[in-house]
């Protein structure tokens, strides 16, 4: 039996409901909304971490002192008032898209509490020089505002809570990023695991608004300005593999860490002092990234943002060790239980990867093969290669290295998975194991 498409139906359907005029409005609208707020979140961790520098310049020691009692101050807070805003962020996202998570209980991963329990901790860990992102954050803070939408959605609205977690998740990434196709890709690669075809176009659409909120503030540049990779052949191809290796058994091992830290199953007697005494164990921590920061003359406090373009720039003032003492600290301040992104310390991590390699073959255009450690790492790091592949491309406008790029994360991605299971999906496990454990149904009743 054949059956016509029906235009002044499908017209009708899609033009004159107001119901859906109305879908469609408070979706992108939301979209906007948390595109900007991740903007405004950006602008505090920014202003936020340029503080630290200022008092941090005015004496060497102040570090010592502060950081220690910043990370042991956060992780108080959050244990105290909002531990689903602990670590990254996006395995709480994951989480709350599980089907075993129920409506009720998706505020333990994502809403608007948390959202802004976020925003303050994150900036208060930069605030302190621990080495960590932002990005990984803004994805649960975006979802935290998308997910509120749904209160305004008209009841037979066929937009589910799914969708818009995928949306403001992707939404965080887009406007953290500056970079909406990156947006699109994280929900495609990492958040939807069931995507609605019926409202793919409208769920897109947020995703790319959201990243041109950010766009149309911060301008259209890219985030670590335009490279300049010398000629791509054969002369690339060897110390590109070299970098590709390197950083896929680097990250694949540093997400097994991760891991393995938040299991609390590596250096047994800490893992078991960090449950007994959190905070004091967070202090410890703090004076760990401290002295690491204060020995590598500041190199590996905060993001890595401005280590990273650095070296691009081809300066010459990165610490030798960079790649180690930046590995360390990242790892330090993620165990110490702060809320904590890992997207830009892994793009500094890989940087350096590349930027080091350049110089032990004394290759010439330094910038290809940094860029390829940038992709490297963090396709090793986070198993999203595709994602990895587009941020890079879009925050050095790499376009003349696509194919490097994408056989970098690829290669990358894949030897990391030898090393590591994938880390954000592991960890949303372990955030289902905060879910209440369910009640045990009465016995019957015997005559």
């Amino acid at each position: 039996m054949k059956h016509s498409h029906d235009i002044p139906s499908a017209f009708k359907h899609e033009f004159a409901d107001p119901r859906l005029w109305w879908t469609r409005a408070v979706v992108v609208g939301m979209a906007a909304v948390a595109g900007l707020v991740v903007v405004g979140f950006t602008w505090l961790a920014e202003e936020a971490l340029d503080l630290f520098h200022f008092f941090n310049a005015k004496a060497w020691w102040f570090t010592l002192l502060w950081t220690p009692v910043c990370a042991a101050v956060l992780v108080w807070l959050t244990r105290r008032y909002a531990i689903g805003a602990a670590g990254s962020g996006i395995p709480q996202v994951m989480a709350a898209l599980d089907p075993a998570v129920a409506a009720g209980q998706r505020p333990l991963y994502v809403s608007l509490k948390l959202s802004a329990a976020k925003i303050a901790l994150t900036a208060g860990g930069l605030l302190g020089g621990l080495s960590l992102g932002r990005e990984g954050p803004s994805v649960q803070i975006a979802a935290g505002v998308m997910l509120a939408a749904r209160r305004w959605l008209p009841r037979q609205a066929q937009v589910s809570a799914h969708s818009l977690l995928v949306a403001g998740g992707a939404a965080g990434i887009a406007a953290a990023f500056n970079t909406p196709l990156a947006g699109v890709m994280f929900a495609i690669e990492e958040l939807s695991r069931s995507p609605e075809q019926r409202n793919s176009g409208l769920i897109v659409a947020g995703i790319v608004l959201a990243g041109m909120m950010a766009v149309s503030i911060n301008g259209n540049a890219t985030h670590f300005g335009v490279i300049h990779p010398g000629p791509i052949g054969l002369a690339l191809m060897l110390p590109g593999l070299l970098v590709t290796l390197v950083a896929g058994v680097a990250g694949g091992l540093f997400a097994r860490l991760l891991l393995a830290s938040s299991r609390g199953n590596p250096l047994g007697r800490l893992s078991s002092w960090r449950g007994k005494r959190p905070v004091l164990f967070a202090l410890v921590c703090g004076l760990a990234v401290a002295v690491i920061g204060v020995a590598s003359h500041g190199a590996t406090f905060g993001s890595g943002t401005v280590a990273t373009r650095a070296m691009l720039d081809g300066a010459a003032d990165v610490p030798p060790a960079f790649v180690a003492v930046k590995y360390v600290a990242t790892w330090l301040t993620v165990w110490s239980g702060v809320p904590a992104g890992i997207f830009a310390p892994s793009l500094a991590i890989g940087a350096g990867i590349g930027h080091d390699i350049a110089l032990l073959l004394h290759y010439p255009h330094a910038p290809a093969l940094i860029a390829l450690g940038m992709v490297g790492f963090l396709a090793a790091a986070t198993q999203a290669p595709l994602t990895a592949f587009i941020i890079v491309m879009e925050m050095v406008d790499g376009h003349g290295m696509v194919l490097s790029l994408m056989a970098c994360a690829v290669v990358a991605s894949t030897v990391s998975g030898v090393l590591s299971e994938p880390l954000y999906g592991a960890l949303a496990q372990l955030q289902l194991q905060r879910l209440p454990a369910p009640v045990p149904a009465p016995a019957p009743a015997t005559s």
